[in-house]
């Protein structure tokens, strides 16, 4: 393979990476919700958090200049049997404050947000409810190198594909790569980050249905099964392919969607 052939591969990898990372982030369920609504004749933009690390209580706020708007909170937690409550915002010069309770790890709230203008008027926010998880702090010590593995093990998974579709060399090598980073990355590191976020280190098949870990387990089967056909024989092009195919089409899957989560209606209340 020409050398600028193989730059332009590690370009594109690079590439490919990068935005199959931001679309996953976008897209994910906690990703914070945006919007904006208009009220008399005044646009008002907000952002719903939906995933708050720590202890504590999630606070949101929404910037309301106009001082004779009021708001509301209307919440119960998520898969539960409480009725729903409401609860006004508190206001803080120009931003309305409510507070989202704290929850366990792993404990979803769901909630709605209203505006209410002097004469009784009441704005919805988000006609689909908000849905904020509560997790543990996952130290960076942890969380970058976690980060690092999988990504360059998304790099070198493109990379490899790339290699096997445009006739270049060193399949096995690559393959081999992309395998142990994504094994330390995912089957390593990723549920020491769920023990400190969610206090279980794996909670996909068969113990679970968390599609984060389930991705992951589907992911390195594939380059597992790549890496032995590659060992059998070295110019094998469609295994490759098809490894690189399904990392990246599971890498696009949300973040975080079908994650851990309390089902409180197993629970006692409150």
């Amino acid at each position: 393979m020409k050398k600028s052939t193989n730059i332009i591969i590690w370009v594109l990898s690079f590439v490919i990476m990068i935005a199959s990372a931001a679309y996953q982030r976008m897209t994910g369920p906690t990703y914070p919700m945006r919007g904006k609504v208009e009220i008399n004749g005044k646009e008002i933009k907000f952002k719903l958090p939906r995933s708050h690390d720590g202890s504590g209580s999630e606070l949101v706020k929404i910037e309301v200049p106009e001082g004779t708007i009021s708001g509301q909170i209307t919440l119960k937690r998520y898969k539960s049997y409480d009725k729903w409550t409401t609860q006004s915002m508190k206001r803080d010069g120009k931003f309305l404050l409510g507070d989202i309770p704290e929850q366990p790890p792993a404990g979803k709230v769901i909630y709605y947000v209203d505006l209410i203008t002097a004469n009784g008027e009441k704005v919805r926010l988000n006609e689909k409810p908000a849905i904020i998880r509560f997790k543990g702090v996952v130290p960076s010590w942890l969380l970058i190198p976690h980060v690092i593995f999988m990504f360059f093990a998304m790099v070198l998974s493109v990379k490899t594909g790339l290699h096997a579709a445009f006739g270049g060399g060193n399949l096995y090598k690559y393959a081999l790569w992309t395998t142990i980073l994504f094994f330390i990355g995912g089957m390593i590191l990723g549920p020491l980050v769920q023990k400190f976020a969610f206090d279980a280190y794996w909670t996909g098949w068969p113990f679970g249905h968390d599609l984060t870990d389930n991705k992951t387990l589907v992911a390195l089967i594939f380059w597992i099964i790549a890496l032995f056909k590659l060992r059998k024989n070295p110019d094998n092009k469609k295994w490759p392919i098809i490894a690189a195919i399904v990392m990246l089409a599971i890498y696009l899957i949300p973040h975080s969607v079908l994650g851990s989560e309390i089902d409180y209606t197993k629970t006692p209340n409150p």
